[in-house]
């Protein structure tokens, strides 16, 4: 297969699916550094399963975002609420147009590279609470992309609709241990357990049957 994709990894559970499921056409992984709390714990999950694949990791900062946008994301581990994943507890974690940006700058780094397609691995969870997670973004971004790159860029959201118990279940069946993966919001050197981000990533687990290995601290 031709490696003509660039995929944004965070270092959580849906974007390291995502790289092991497209490793055969992925050239390049982009992670950015943003300022949110759970940034560094997720850079060295990325770093992890970038070099156990052979591929490339370019880290690009970002670091703006967190000195001038409002987010709980952006503001310490006491911001971020805890209990549910739903749109009323999750809505501060929100960081504006995020997806945006960072698939404007995946966007150049394709072109400069001569790749083809990004990959970003939003899911159907995701849709109600994030604006730049939804389909209806997706699309318009990547015809924008396309529209604003010679080689006519395109955006894939593969898992957009799967929920995160599916993607658990995929990365189930690929082997991924995702210990070696991070979610917490709040950014300790351990999963939190409590926050929303947590409690679905438990639940996923669950639900696909996984005997979770990730340490906990609740």
């Amino acid at each position: 297969m031709n490696k003509d994709s660039i995929i944004v990894l965070s270092g959580g559970m849906d974007s390291v699916t995502m790289l092991h499921q497209y490793a055969s056409a992925i050239a390049l992984a982009v992670n950015f550094t943003y300022g949110s709390n759970h940034n560094a714990r997720e850079l060295e999950c990325a770093r992890h399963h970038c070099d156990s694949l052979g591929i490339e990791l370019v880290v690009i900062d970002l670091s703006f975002i967190g000195e001038l946008f409002h987010s709980s994301l952006l503001e310490g581990a006491d911001a971020i609420p805890e209990g549910e994943y739903d749109f009323d507890n999750m809505k501060s974690t929100v960081v504006p147009f995020r997806n945006g940006i960072m698939l404007s700058a995946a966007a150049g780094l394709a072109e400069s590279r001569g790749l083809h397609k990004i990959l970003i691995a939003s899911h159907s969870g995701d849709h109600a609470l994030y604006p730049d997670c939804r389909d209806s973004f997706v699309r318009a971004m990547s015809a924008a992309i396309s529209a604003g790159t010679y080689d006519g860029i395109t955006v894939e959201a593969p898992f957009s609709l799967m929920d995160k118990a599916q993607i658990a279940a995929l990365g189930k069946e690929l082997g991924i241990d995702y210990s070696t993966t991070y979610s917490c919001y709040k950014g300790g050197e351990m999963h939190c357990g409590v926050c929303g981000t947590c409690r679905e990533r438990r639940q996923a687990m669950a639900d696909a049957g996984i005997d979770d290995k990730t340490e906990y601290e609740q």
